[in-house]
């Protein structure tokens, strides 16, 4: 319907502007455009797209608990610089789906005050066994994250790569900061932690169903 598509115009104004977006003073930055041409309300998959926004929202958002939790155990410690780099990214991830939210008119989870409090206890907790339980945190949820952006790029390209094309292209660009962000874990020693396998799967267990459960509630 041609109202729905203008009624979406004002919140996609700045997703269609071509213009480039920081992620942090140090990563580099993207460019996406969202221009009513290719995605709008009316042409899209309403339930698949309203599923990866609601759950790419509710994911970044947790990783923004996470950091949070680790920069409030170890913000003043060495390895502090290298939590605030990342917790930059990923508060800058989030705001774009934030954004996306709104231009597509998709509601958020049910279950952001649970990911909250229990993002945010993910992070101090690791971040309490010191620098390698927190890096074996961000390996675990990262190498979690990177492999459901994976099957949302394939799902995508299956059903129509170029009406997609801006959607895949923020998503590819998020999953290569979340990779980076896996290197960095186990660049800073992250395979050091206490019971390093065990801590890693248990955190990618809980990771995979908070994405189930975001998906759905």
């Amino acid at each position: 319907m041609i109202c729905a598509g203008a009624a979406a115009a004002p919140a996609l104004w700045r997703l269609c502007t071509g213009a480039r977006w920081p992620l942090s003073a140090y990563a580099k930055k993207i460019s996406i455009r969202f221009c009513s041409s290719r995605m709008t309300l009316d042409n899209i998959n309403r339930a698949a797209v309203d599923r990866i926004i609601r759950v790419d929202h509710a994911g970044e958002y947790g990783a923004d608990r996470i950091l949070a939790g680790q920069m409030a155990v170890l913000g003043r410690t060495s390895v502090g610089p290298v939590i605030q780099k990342m917790w930059d990214q990923e508060k800058a991830h989030l705001k774009k789906f934030s954004e996306l939210m709104v231009a597509f008119r998709v509601r958020p989870t049910a279950l952001m005050p649970l990911w909250n409090v229990m993002g945010f206890a993910l992070g101090a907790g690791t971040a309490l066994l010191g620098k390698e339980g927190a890096m074996a945190c961000t390996v675990a949820v990262e190498e979690t994250i990177a492999h459901h952006y994976n099957n949302q790029i394939r799902m995508l390209m299956e059903e129509d790569p170029e009406k997609y094309e801006e959607l895949l292209q923020l998503i590819k660009t998020i999953r290569d900061e979340e990779l980076e962000h896996h290197d960095t874990g186990l660049y800073h020693d992250a395979e050091l932690a206490p019971a390093y396998t065990v801590l890693k799967n248990v955190i990618q267990a809980g990771c995979r169903a908070a994405i189930y459960l975001s998906e759905r509630l």
